[in-house]
């Protein structure tokens, strides 16, 4: 209470000098001590102190701050402001919508910056809310305001006015200040230094009719830079023409000012502004003649000179300014036919133009796109218009603001008004109303402004196709869209897709990122959203079957390429006839499927496609290949239970047995081994009643692998083998590939049980297969299997040569299977005393173990580079490595390898001289008792 009561004090003694500033005829003092006092409140006096007492006391002192900011916006109205003042007058009426002074104020303000048609709509919108309200009229002094302006009174004029040229609508001239302003005042601003009050008056005498610089003006010095690099190149034969365009809301007119500014010495003879209304609401695009006929006045042309026609006013424009060393800021234009009229032919001009389009038809121009800002950037802005002290407060909640606002300048500054209208907010508060997509739109409002507000310009420009177009393109479940899936989206040609793609990308509606892929800003994906029904509807619900059906066969004909040895499988889907992308080359079609995945998965995952089951049991399995290849197990599993959902719902044995064996290997991979066991019993079920042989054998293998990990060994070994004697028929394979992983299966079976003759054997099967029908991955398992056999039975050289022959197969094998074997050889090569190569094997090794490799992998080769260690007397590397390879066997029940680290940590800690060792001894054989591991297969491997 203490501060608050000094504050009081110190409001008091600035009002107190702002009165007698005023009594002596010093506005200027008075309104620099009128600042003061308000920016001492710091939100509502004496909030939740609570009583009645001190409620009434708060609101006297609520209705003298009113008073001291009306006497502050009178006060600046009288110095010559006007347009500065708008925004602050909104903030303030959105507040106490009821208070007249206020209205009259801002109907002045905009009356006085050239906005008569606003003004008239303001006090329309106070009259009408008055009369609902209150059942009264305007007071007075309101009315009186209003009929003033009707009849254009020259008692409304602000002090020393400019005449404003009101067809071009373009601000009034900021005036040269009194000759008793202070110095610091009378010097008229410009170039870099410039930076927060930018108002060049006049520079010898010449007009200049530039709207005012954004006080904060933040970031773009990359794009400051470039538009004055542009600016400053010899322009040839004709004026120099430079633009900027982007989408709404990026900043395009702060940024176009600015570089006026800065230029402005260096155009002596006047510096023009017109606003083109190409995307105005309310309002029609400016007509060239207009513009023409207001530029002209501007530069003194009386009005009875100015000829009607067009052609005799461009003639006349041009003439005008020949000789002349002017800069033109034509603004908002939303074709090129707006600009060409304008053009100059004086060499000496600079012409600045902006637009949301890219006006192609302007040759010559120089032209610079403006994106969104930076994240650097977003966080300096923030600063610099919230307060660098809230920003520290909050820097995660800030960041996170920002990315919510897609770093859009206009975005930020809605969202920072938010703030700024409710001080109780906290930045972490505005942050999580802004994650409810739904209603992010309505968040990033501020009176008359809003970003869909903004987007709803660009979007009511386009042609009736386009809107269709780009609320369709509002659906793919892709962060970035290619043509070809556009195409399937809105049911037209390739090149006619492209076209609208581009015709978007010209307006700013998308961006594009790499040649032929295009995406939305988050927010311009937002609004197309909301014109529709969102994804909710029977639109959006025809546009998902139709990229079924075309990611369906796309990822058809790229699996065909990637996995030419997978199963076909016949699927009664509903016909599809896309125009697919090419799938010619592995390297490329990889590319390809690694960009989609993530739209696919979000397609599969939206659910709602009861009338294509096919056509999602077929996506789900084609994108599980690709899921399992790049290692994204998790991922694996989510397609493969959404695959199973649809399976269900068609009732199809077989399809429901392949998927959960998918599901059940997804599993296993995960290290979930118990619900692997779950899924490959339910498949093999299901086999069993559908009469499946081939399935039956895949749930058998899955069945046996999966028994190994949980350390039911007999189990494992019966369902392996199993599955190796399923797969052989009339003395030939079937489905070699299948029996070569089975045998490799009982290869590591055999290596726990200490079988090592058996182990060899199946070893050896496995990589004759493999080498008849080439499949690289499997064979470098089983060499690698082949030499842990070898190990195990002492034949060191036959490990080695295994080894050798698993790592020459290099980049035709995936990490999955190289990582071991390196592990292997590291282990080897100690053995054998070859330290430097042992060293270099584990470095691969460990370089390969990322976050792609499976847990079960993870764990045995954590296990196996600690052998080496350990038999140096490293032990404490190796006792490391051990307890790394028990936390992630334990954490999925993958007691084969639990029980090695714990044997491996009991020879550590005691080589250690820890107590633990007996532990770690004692449980390593109650584990390899219960799997029925014998002596043989304890040894370290």
């Amino acid at each position: 209470m203490a501060d608050e009561q000094l504050d009081l004090l110190a409001f008091n003694g600035h009002m107190q000098q702002a009165r007698r500033a005023v009594a002596v005829g010093q506005p200027q003092e008075a309104a620099d001590q009128l600042r003061a006092a308000l920016a001492l409140w710091r939100g509502p006096v004496m909030s939740g102190a609570g009583g009645s007492v001190v409620e009434a006391a708060g609101a006297v002192l609520e209705e003298r701050r009113l008073g001291a900011a009306e006497q502050l916006f009178e006060l600046r109205l009288a110095l010559g402001e006007a347009g500065e003042l708008i925004g602050d007058l909104r903030t303030l009426i959105a507040q106490h919508p009821l208070r007249e002074s206020l209205r009259g104020h801002l109907i002045l303000a905009l009356y006085r910056s050239g906005r008569q048609a606003e003004a008239l709509a303001e006090y329309a919108k106070v009259r009408e809310l008055l009369v609902e309200e209150l059942g009264i009229d305007p007071s007075a002094q309101l009315t009186k305001l209003y009929e003033a302006i009707l009849r254009a009174s020259p008692e409304l004029a602000g002090p020393a006015a400019r005449p404003v040229a009101v067809a071009v609508d373009h601000p009034p001239a900021p005036q040269p200040p009194e000759p008793d302003a202070p110095a610091a005042r009378r010097s008229a601003p410009s170039g870099a230094g410039n930076d927060r009050f930018p108002t060049l008056a006049s520079l010898h005498g010449a007009p200049c009719t530039l709207p005012p610089g954004i006080p904060d003006f933040t970031g773009r010095e990359r794009e400051l830079a470039e538009v004055l690099e542009a600016c400053r190149q010899d322009a040839g034969e004709g004026s120099r023409v430079v633009a900027i365009d982007g989408m709404g809301g990026c900043g395009k007119t702060s940024l176009a000012v600015r570089t006026a500014y800065q230029l402005a010495e260096e155009y002596p003879d006047g510096q023009l502004y017109a606003d083109l209304r190409g995307f105005t609401p309310g309002e029609k695009p400016q007509r060239p003649s207009a513009t023409l006929g207001g530029l002209l006045r501007t530069l003194g042309v009386p009005a009875d000179s100015i000829p009607d026609d067009e052609a005799g006013l461009i003639g006349l424009w041009r003439a005008t300014l020949t000789g002349r060393r002017l800069l033109l800021l034509f603004d908002n234009a939303l074709d090129a036919g707006q600009v060409l009229p304008l053009l100059p032919s004086s060499t000496e001009c600079l012409v600045l133009v902006t637009s949301r389009a890219r006006l192609l038809d302007l040759d010559g121009a120089d032209w610079i796109s403006l994106g969104v800002m930076e994240p650097q950037e977003s966080r300096v802005m923030l600063g610099e218009i919230l307060g660098d002290s809230r920003v520290a407060r909050e820097p995660e909640a800030a960041a996170e603001l920002a990315d919510l606002c897609g770093h859009l300048p206009l975005a930020l500054r809605l969202a920072v008004a938010r703030l700024r209208n409710r001080p109780r907010w906290t930045v972490r508060y505005l942050v999580e109303r802004l994650e409810d997509e739904t209603r992010r739109l309505d968040e990033l409002s501020a009176g008359e402004r809003s970003v869909a507000a903004t987007l709803s310009l660009s979007y009511k420009a386009l042609e009736k196709e386009l809107q269709g177009a780009f609320c369709l393109l509002g659906l793919h479940p892709g962060a970035e869209v290619d043509v070809y899936s556009a195409a399937a989206l809105l049911e037209t040609g390739v090149r006619d897709a492209e076209d609208m793609l581009e015709d978007l990308l010209d307006m700013h509606l998308l961006v594009q990122n790499d040649p032929g892929r295009y995406a939305f800003h988050d927010l311009v994906r937002t609004y197309a959203l909301s014109l529709g029904e969102g994804r909710g509807g029977r639109e959006a619900r025809d546009a998902d079957e139709r990229l079924l059906g075309y990611y369906a066969a796309a990822t058809d004909s790229a699996c065909t390429l990637l996995f030419p040895s997978r199963r076909s499988m016949h699927v009664d889907a509903p016909d599809t006839a896309y125009a697919l992308p090419p799938m010619r080359r592995e390297d490329r079609t990889l590319e390809w499927f690694d960009r989609e995945s993530a739209g696919i998965q979000t397609l599969l995952a939206r659910g709602g496609h009861d009338e294509s089951p096919q056509l999602v049991f077929a996506l789900a399995r084609n994108a599980s290949f690709h899921l399992n290849l790049r290692g994204r197990f998790a991922e694996f599993e989510a397609v493969c239970r959404v695959g199973l959902t649809a399976t269900r719902s068609m009732g199809d044995s077989l399809l429901i047995c392949q998927t959960l064996n998918n599901l059940g290997v997804a599993r296993w991979k995960l290290g979930r081994l118990t619900e692997a066991v779950e899924a490959a019993e339910e498949a093999l079920d299901w086999a069993r009643k559908a009469g499946g042989p081939d399935d039956e054998t895949v749930a058998l293998g899955l069945l046996g692998i999966a028994h190994y990990a949980l350390g039911n060994l007999a189990s494992s070994y019966d369902y392996t083998t199993q599955a190796v004697g399923e797969l052989k028929e009339g003395g030939r394979t079937k489905l070699p590939q299948q029996q070569a992983e089975d045998l490799n299966n009982v290869g590591t079976v055999c290596l726990a049980l200490g079988r090592y003759e058996d182990a060899v054997d199946a070893a050896r099967q496995a990589i004759e297969i493999c080498r008849a029908f080439a499949f690289p991955e499997q064979e470098a398992l089983g060499w690698t299997t082949l030499a842990l056999a070898h190990c195990g039975a002492r034949a060191f050289e036959e490990a080695e040569s295994s080894l050798s022959r698993a790592l020459n197969m290099g980049s035709s094998c995936p990490e999955e299977v190289l990582v071991l074997a390196f592990a292997v050889s590291s282990e080897l090569c100690d053995r054998r005393g070859d330290v430097r190569r042992s060293q270099e094997q584990e470095a691969t090794a460990l370089k390969l173990l990322t976050s792609t490799i499976s847990p079960q992998r993870r764990a045995r080769v954590d296990n196996v580079l600690a052998l080496k260690h350990g038999r140096g007397g490293r032990y404490e590397e190796a006792l490391r490595l051990h307890e790394s390879a028990f936390v992630c066997a334990e954490g999925m029940g993958y007691r084969v390898e639990m029980a090695h680290a714990l044997d491996g940590m009991a020879v550590a800690a005691a080589g250690l001289g820890l107590p633990a060792a007996a532990g770690y001894r004692e449980r390593a054989e109650v584990l390899f008792e219960a799997m029925g591991v014998p002596a043989e297969g304890r040894r370290t491997r």
